[in-house]
């Protein structure tokens, strides 16, 4: 298993049980292809090799930099999953994802995703070959121990599905939010973290201060995620804000408002 640094909390959890059961994993520098291509010729030629990485890193909303992750895949006989949670329903045509986006879709071996963004509901996917599918049924200890998934919550997902189909106009509403956002922020005078996706995280350093930050906010009517360390490097606490395609500008207009006067009440903004 070979994972980028910044890979999902799932994705660890994943190697490590791997790691328990019949695997070995080592990590590259984030989004780094020159270290992922240091990594993979070190590892022995015959041995399998599995290249893991978000697509959309759900921190930062940056996408993964694929094609050169592809072509460093390809020369060391590796093959490539990618964990689209945070991409489905926001890059690619139509929605499809990281692969669609770089209109790589043949060149990735798995794609994973999950029910619980866009879908708007529970559970989750794995797409791939026949062969694989079906060593993963009798084999992913997730899988087998896990309940089947509810009528209720299969229906969720498989009537999402058929909205993104019929109506892809709603992912252009989605990044066109938040870019707005993006744009928004920045005349603010945060420090956004650019991206094309519809994850927008605002760096604010400190810990508390982005408790304290993270509070007024929800006390304002305004949810959003903090990153705290370890969950980011020290000094890189953040709020991570995330847009949906129904947000209308009324909301959106009144996000930048409260960030505005909360922002310059604790001196992050001026």
């Amino acid at each position: 298993m070979v994972s980028d640094k910044d890979n999902h909390a799932c994705i660890v959890a994943g190697n490590l049980m791997a790691k328990g059961a019949f695997a070995e994993f080592v990590r590259y520098k984030h989004n780094d292809m020159d270290d992922l291509e240091r990594v993979l010729s070190k590892l022995p030629p015959e041995s399998a090799k599995l290249v893991v990485s978000d697509g959309v890193f759900s921190t930062t909303g940056t996408i993964v930099d694929l094609p050169p992750l592809v072509a460093a895949a390809h020369r060391h006989n590796a093959r490539i999953l990618i964990d689209d949670a945070h991409s489905t329903g926001v890059i690619g045509k139509g929605g499809r994802g990281t692969a669609s986006h770089y209109g790589l879709e043949k060149e990735v071996d798995m794609t994973m995703g999950t029910f619980s963004k866009t879908f708007s509901s529970l559970g989750g996917f794995v797409v791939s070959d026949t062969a694989v599918i079906n060593y993963l049924k009798h084999h992913a200890f997730a899988l087998i121990f896990s309940a089947s998934p509810t009528p209720a919550a299969v229906a969720a997902a498989l009537a999402s599905l058929e909205i993104m189909q019929k109506e892809p106009e709603r992912m252009d509403r989605l990044i066109a939010n938040a870019d707005k956002m993006r744009k928004g922020f920045h005349a603010m005078g945060f420090n956004v973290i650019d991206s094309q996706t519809a994850i927008v995280p605002l760096i604010i350093g400190e810990d508390t201060k982005t408790f304290i930050f993270w509070r007024a906010l929800f006390d304002a009517g305004v949810f959003v995620n903090a990153f705290v360390s370890p969950g980011v490097p020290p000094g890189m606490a953040m709020l991570r804000t995330s847009y949906m395609a129904t947000h209308e500008d009324v909301h959106l207009n009144r996000i930048l408002e409260v960030f505005g006067e909360i922002g310059k009440k604790l001196g992050v903004i001026s």
